[in-house]
């Protein structure tokens, strides 16, 4: 695993960051310093519109910081240019509050897409594939499409997908949102061998009570501010 030089997975200094210009500019985060360590569960809490989708998704690179900085796993993300930037994203898993499965493909191939770029081709990783998706439940399912299973099956294929490369950091939003009480311990165990074992760094939103419990620690944002009240979970 590449890392910074301080030896945190994630490093954010005083990140600001807003949507507009001039009158209807609206900014939703601010004086964000934060910093997660390798291998951490960590868990972002708060209300709704207090700026945490924003926040994954600049640690995503799906948005560019617009002041302060911002370091996952060894790149600057206020700096990154592609090539950087896709070799970057190789290394993340991304669970979505919406599936973004293609209709047309089969469970196996929905996995098998996060695949593609991969060192580890052919029968390893179909057998990685076989594997992750009987642990989650869905062994008897690889050949059925998107419409023939339910919102909960089709949320634990995008989390299979999002953790079949085995990522350096995954960034997760609300992906137990659609599980009920057995799924949910399934991907929260996997989530947590992943941080404790291969020491994958896990930052995910939820406001799932359930959850809490599995994390390192909890991490409070309100009104686009950190929250003092952050601390270990549990």
């Amino acid at each position: 695993m590449t890392l910074n030089s301080d030896n945190k997975a994630i490093s954010i200094e005083k990140l600001n960051y807003g949507f507009g210009t001039g009158e209807t500019a609206k900014q939703v985060l601010f004086d964000i310093t934060l910093s997660v360590a390798p291998g951490e569960f960590a868990i972002m809490t708060g209300p709704s519109g207090s700026g945490k989708t924003t926040l994954l998704s600049l640690v995503g690179a799906l948005r560019r910081p617009q002041s302060g900085s911002l370091h996952a796993i060894g790149h600057d993300l206020c700096r990154l240019e592609s090539p950087g930037l896709e070799n970057y994203r190789r290394q993340l898993g991304f669970i979505f509050q919406l599936h973004n499965l293609f209709p047309a493909l089969t469970v196996f191939q929905s996995v098998q897409m996060a695949t593609d770029l991969h060192p580890e081709s052919g029968q390893k990783m179909n057998d990685r594939i076989r594997e992750l998706l009987t642990q989650l439940g869905l062994g008897e399912r690889m050949d059925y499409r998107p419409h023939q299973l339910s919102g909960g099956q089709r949320q634990r294929v995008a989390i299979a997908r999002a953790l079949v490369h085995r990522p350096t950091l995954v960034l997760a939003d609300e992906p137990t949102a659609a599980l009920d009480g057995e799924n949910t311990e399934i991907v929260l165990k996997l989530l947590a061998d992943l941080a404790h074992e291969r020491r994958t760094t896990v930052l995910m939103i939820t406001q799932d009570s359930r959850v809490f419990e599995s994390a390192d620690r909890l991490i409070h944002l309100v009104d686009g501010r950190l929250d003092p009240q952050e601390g270990p979970a549990g």
